[in-house]
């Protein structure tokens, strides 16, 4: 073997008072390690959000030093970008260090000319990519990577995406920790938390989808696991709370009642979260069985109340349709977790804050809401360059003339408090216990958490200078 012991390591390092960041493992790189067994002699998965004493910067490098012989890192989001890169910058020069994930593979040229450390960034799935490099291929001969030759950086060809049954299920004996719900590092219940992947890809367009087409403008074609393989995977797992992770669980909706008939003749008692489109509410049986099967949460992309931009981003649909499909899916005790998008080209301020109102006019449990990005691919890039009076930074965020980056902040602190008023928290509340998300027991060791939750966060709110907005905020607003 050409590598005796291999770390795999996921950089992150949760501190945020009300982060559920650390809520799920990071799955791509668990499929990665495990798709190198028996290649190396030993391999360790690292995960800094749950590492007490490796996630102190000399522990680990330390530990690096006296046991590794090469370092896989995944970066996968934009967040902690700069803390990331300047602990790749730390690393040990003598070791070979290899980064692949989405954001890596976004930001190739900006890490090599940063991080001088990085030997080869993997672009794309790099599940085949890794058992080459770990073998020893020469460096010329390995798709899908860009790697350091002398003091240029050569990028070979893409590498084809694979099917994904050939894909092994990550190994989740690796794992030095169980997954809860923590909240400003307070274990708020016991639950613990997991997520499975059954397919890759989406047969859907959205212009603004920064998964439809990945950093390298590849579209990744819809690939299902064998039903039977994601049920094996799922009897495998001790998790109290499973999550769907595919784009859209929905997208073949006999293959996913296949799925719910067999998690009820299996008598798999878990909690189920999926993330699906709002076209799921023209399928009854399947809503049925995923009640049944013990789904509790399933998470929407409604992106706008706003035709025009609806028809802007290519989803398919428009308010009206919207209004329809949520009184449907009401009929069915499943908590629903709106995702929305903000600062669209020619949104006013008006129409941007209507988002909060809209949300409770169709009676949606919760929501979450970005800025629109325009990625590097985005079908949405050009439009946005040759829009007068907006902008894209070369990371793909959009702002323009009126709405400055630090304005569209503040007009998304006034949707999140026009939305999470203290009434509408209690509802939340009563609504999980209502599908039935969290026992009895789960409800008292929150409360129980409670005055350290808080505590927390008023620290968090103080070290921000924005404690007494917050409160302003929160409970001078209209409630509803």
């Amino acid at each position: 073997m050409k590598y005796n012991h291999a770390l795999f390591m996921n950089p992150y390092i949760e501190r945020a008072s009300t982060s559920t960041m650390g809520l799920f493992p990071p799955t791509g790189l668990e499929y990665v390690a495990t798709s190198t067994k028996g290649l190396v002699g030993k391999l360790t998965l690292l995960d800094l959000r749950y590492e007490n004493e490796l996630s102190k910067t000399d522990k680990l490098l330390d530990f690096i030093r006296n046991e590794i012989d090469i370092i896989c890192v995944a970066i996968g989001w934009d967040r902690q970008f700069n803390e990331v890169c300047e602990l790749l910058r730390l690393l040990p020069e003598n070791i070979p260090l290899v980064v692949g994930g989405y954001k890596a593979t976004e930001r190739v040229e900006e890490l090599f000319e940063t991080c001088p450390t990085i030997d080869i960034i993997a672009r794309g799935e790099a599940e085949e990519t890794i058992k080459e490099i770990l073998k020893g291929v020469p460096l010329k001969d390995i798709l899908g990577i860009s790697y350091r030759n002398g003091k240029r950086v050569i990028h070979n060809a893409n590498r084809p995406l694979p099917n994904i049954d050939i894909i092994d299920a990550p190994d989740r004996s690796l794992r030095r920790n169980n997954y809860y719900l923590k909240l400003g590092g307070v274990k708020v219940a016991n639950l613990t938390f997991d997520a499975v992947l059954s397919a890759r890809g989406c047969p859907f367009n959205c212009k603004f989808c920064t998964f439809n087409l990945n950093p390298l403008g590849q579209k990744r074609s819809y690939s299902e696991r064998t039903v039977k393989s994601v049920i094996k995977e799922i009897e495998g797992i001790t998790a109290n709370v499973i999550l769907f992770s595919d784009d859209n669980f929905a997208t073949n909706p006999k293959r996913a009642e296949e799925i719910c008939d067999l998690i009820i003749a299996r008598k798999l008692k878990k909690r189920f979260m999926a993330q699906a489109r709002i076209e799921i509410a023209k399928s009854p049986k399947l809503l049925e069985k995923m009640v049944k099967a013990g789904f509790k949460m399933l998470s929407l992309g409604v992106e706008s109340p706003h035709d025009y931009i609806l028809t802007q981003l290519n989803k398919g649909f428009d308010q009206a349709t919207i209004r329809k499909y949520f009184k449907v899916l009401k009929k069915y005790p499943i908590f629903y977790h709106g995702f929305f998008i903000y600062g669209n080209l020619g949104e006013t301020e008006e129409e941007m804050l209507y988002i909060a109102q809209f949300s409770k006019e169709i009676d949606c449990d919760s929501i979450a809401f970005s800025k629109l990005r325009v990625d590097k691919y985005s079908p949405l890039r050009e439009i946005a360059k040759n829009t007068p009076g907006y902008h894209v930074t070369d990371r793909g965020e959009l702002y323009s003339d009126q709405f400055s980056h630090p304005a569209l902040k503040k007009i998304g602190r006034k949707i999140k408090f026009s939305f999470y008023s203290p009434f509408k928290l209690l509802k939340i509340v009563k609504r999980f216990i209502v599908v039935r998300f969290f026992t009895f027991g789960d409800i008292l060791s929150f409360l129980a958490a409670s005055p350290f939750l808080l505590k927390n966060l008023i620290a968090r709110e103080i070290q921000k200078k924005r404690l007494a907005d917050t409160l302003k905020h929160l409970f001078l607003h209209k409630s509803s």
